[in-house]
């Protein structure tokens, strides 16, 4: 699956996950004011953004895919993000920002999501994605991976929130 990607003028960088089950899309609403949405440097430019974006975007495409009924469409409204680490530039000795993973640095995602059967909405809600446990779990993503810690999290939300509504809808 190749996600459709298309920028807005708006500040939107919407993503279309069409795929032969189902369909996800992803809305990133001002992604200029989030938290903490780049790779690699403490202020981020809008290409930083775009590449966290698009990653996420892609994460759960490939969920959608695997989980979401074919019948029923997810859209997410990105709203904030938090990467994991924070970046402490006294470590810097390169001139390079490093993230550092602390304790209480703990990934966070603020996201809102309505989920439909063709035109009828059967659920949606805003939640506030928070992984404070994540350096004391198991993680089954490689170290090379940029959203290493973020994917569980969002894995979790997902599977509660399609598992949860899951026959919803159907009569």
């Amino acid at each position: 699956m190749h996600p459709l990607l298309s920028l807005f003028p708006a500040g939107l960088l919407a993503i279309a996950a069409t795929a032969a089950h189902a369909d996800v899309v992803v809305n990133f609403t001002e992604p200029e004011h989030y938290t903490d949405a780049a790779y690699t440097r403490a202020f981020a430019s809008e290409t930083d953004r775009a590449e966290v974006q698009r990653d996420i975007a892609r994460h759960l495409g490939r969920l959608a895919e695997r989980s979401l009924p074919r019948d029923q469409t997810l859209t997410i409204d990105v709203r904030d993000i938090d990467l994991a680490g924070w970046f402490e530039p006294w470590h810097a000795r390169t001139g390079h920002d490093v993230r550092i993973l602390r304790d209480i640095t703990w990934p966070r995602i603020k996201l809102a999501y309505t989920l439909k059967r063709g035109d009828q909405v059967f659920a949606s809600g805003e939640d506030r994605l928070v992984d404070m446990n994540y350096l004391m779990v198991t993680n089954t993503y490689p170290g090379s991976d940029r959203l290493r810690y973020e994917k569980p999290m969002l894995d979790a939300w997902f599977a509660r929130i399609v598992g949860r509504h899951e026959s919803a809808g159907s009569d």
